[in-house]
C-alpha cells in the first residue's frame, strides 16, 4: 500500500471558525473584486443563512451585485446558463457559492462559462481542458460532507442527454473556502447525519484505497477523529457551535484527502444508485461503507486496523489485539450507523430506505463498474463482486 511517488495539491485558504465570514470580504477585495454574485438555493435563503453573508460583505464594503437562489438538487446545464447570462447582465466580478454539493458544483461550472466565454458547458466537461486561472471564487459550505470547497471536481446534468457531465480541473478550486460554524447550526438531524457519514466515508476510503499517501493520511485520520468526537454530541445538541464547526472542519480535512487519494467502491456504488434510484449522496456512503470495508478487509487489514485508533480512541485500540483491529474498526463504524438510525432513521440497508427495489441491483452493479472510483479500489472488483456486495446491502 506504499506509493514511491505520489502528489498533493490544495491551494484553497481556509478561513475558519468563529466570524470567518466576517473577513471575506478582505479577500475578495484583495482579488479586485467589488461586485460579487451569489449563487444558492432557496433552501438556504429560507433557513435564513444568507443573512449573515450579506450583512458580512455590506460591513466590508462590497456591494451583492445579484443574487441566484434556485439552484435545484442536481444541477443541470440549463441552470448554469442561466445563472452566466445574468452574471453578464448585472456586470459581476466574482462569485460565492453558499450551500452544499449542488450549489457549490453550479458555482465552479458557472465560473467556467463567465470566464472562459461561450453558453455551452458541456464544452469544457472533462479533464485537463482548462488552461487559465478563473475568475475569483469563493465557497461558503452550509453542510459538513461533500467537501466540495476544496476539491477541483464538479458534476452538472445534461438535461437533454439526461448524462451527468464531469469536470475537473485545479482551476476549478475555489480562492478559499469559509468555514463558519452559523452555516450549519440549522441543519436537520438527518442531514447532519447523512452529510457527517459523507465526510467519514471521504476520509475512510481516503486511507485505504490505491493512492493514500502520507499528506492525505494526516488530514484522512485529523477528519476521523473529529467526525468521530463530535457527531453524536452534535445530534444531541444540535445548537452545539463548537461541534458543528468541528463537523464542518472535519469535512474540509476529508474533502482534501480524498481529492488527493481517491476514493472506491463505495463511491462507485454511491454515484450509481443515485443516478438510478435518486438516494442522497451522503445515504449511500453511509449504507455501503461497511459492507465494502468487508469486502476489502485482506487488502487494507493494516491501514484499516489503524484508523481504530481514531474511531474509539486510545484505550480500546490498545486493548484490541493487532490481529482483530480491522474487524473492530468496522465494529465502530457499524455501531455508529446503529445510533444514527436510532436517532433520525438514517438507514443502514438498502431496503430500510424503501427507494430501492431488489430488481434494481444488477443495473446498479453495471453501472458503478464504469465509475472512475473504482479504479482506485484496493481490490479489484468484478460484476459478481458487486452483486454480492450490493445483496449483502439490500438488507
Amino acid at each position: 500500500m506504499t506509493n514511491k511517488y505520489y502528489e498533493f495539491f490544495c491551494p484553497v485558504k481556509v478561513i475558519a471558525g468563529k466570524s470567518a465570514l466576517e473577513h471575506m470580504p478582505y479577500e475578495l477585495t484583495g482579488l479586485a473584486s467589488e461586485r460579487p454574485m451569489i449563487v444558492t438555493d432557496k433552501g438556504v435563503r429560507a433557513a435564513g443563512l444568507l443573512d449573515p453573508v450579506i450583512a458580512a460583505c455590506k460591513e466590508g464594503g462590497l456591494e451583492i451585485a445579484s443574487i441566484y437562489d434556485e439552484v435545484p438538487p442536481d444541477s443541470s446545464t440549463t441552470v448554469v446558463r442561466e445563472i452566466a447570462r445574468i452574471y453578464r447582465a448585472e456586470k459581476c466580478d466574482s462569485i460565492i457559492a453558499v450551500g452544499g454539493g449542488s450549489a457549490i458544483d453550479t458555482g465552479k461550472a458557472v465560473n467556467i462559462l463567465v470566464s472562459e466565454g461561450g453558453d455551452d458547458i458541456a464544452e469544457y466537461s472533462g479533464a485537463g481542458v482548462l488552461k487559465r486561472p478563473l475568475k475569483p471564487f469563493f465557497v461558503v459550505p452550509t453542510t459538513a460532507g461533500t467537501g466540495s470547497e476544496v476539491t477541483s471536481v464538479a458534476v452538472i446534468t445534461d438535461e437533454k442527454k439526461n448524462v451527468k457531465l464531469p469536470f475537473t480541473s485545479s482551476f476549478l478550486l475555489p480562492n478559499a473556502a469559509i468555514i463558519d460554524p452559523r452555516m450549519t447550526l440549522t441543519l436537520p438531524p438527518h442531514i447532519t447525519a447523512a452529510t457527517a457519514m459523507d465526510a467519514l466515508t471521504h476520509a475512510t476510503e481516503a486511507f485505504t484505497c490505491m493512492a493514500k499517501n502520507p499528506l492525505s493520511d494526516a488530514y484522512a485520520t485529523a477528519a476521523l477523529k473529529k467526525i468521530s468526537h463530535s457527531l453524536l454530541a452534535v445530534m444531541a445538541n444540535p445548537k452545539d457551535s463548537a461541534g458543528r464547526l468541528e463537523l464542518a472542519q472535519a469535512s474540509t480535512m476529508a474533502g482534501i484527502a480524498f481529492s488527493n487519494s481517491m476514493v472506491g467502491l463505495v463511491h462507485s456504488l454511491g454515484h450509481a444508485t443515485g443516478a438510478i434510484c435518486h438516494l442522497p449522496h451522503g445515504m449511500c456512503m453511509s449504507i455501503y461503507l461497511p459492507y465494502v470495508l468487508e469486502f476489502n478487509l485482506e487488502s487494507i487489514r493494516e491501514p484499516l486496523g489503524e484508523l481504530l485508533l481514531y474511531l474509539e480512541g486510545p484505550e480500546v485500540y490498545s486493548a484490541t489485539p493487532a490481529s482483530h483491529r480491522a474487524e473492530g474498526s468496522i465494529a465502530a463504524i457499524r455501531k455508529l450507523r446503529d445510533r444514527l438510525f436510532e436517532l433520525c432513521e438514517l438507514p443502514r440497508t438498502l431496503k430500510e430506505t424503501g427507494k430501492v427495489l431488489e430488481g434494481q441491483l444488477d443495473s446498479i452493479a453495471k453501472l458503478a463498474l464504469d465509475d472512475g472510483s473504482i479504479m482506485f479500489n484496493p481490490r479489484e472488483v468484478s460484476l459478481e463482486d458487486a452483486k454480492t456486495v450490493l445483496q449483502r446491502a439490500w438488507g
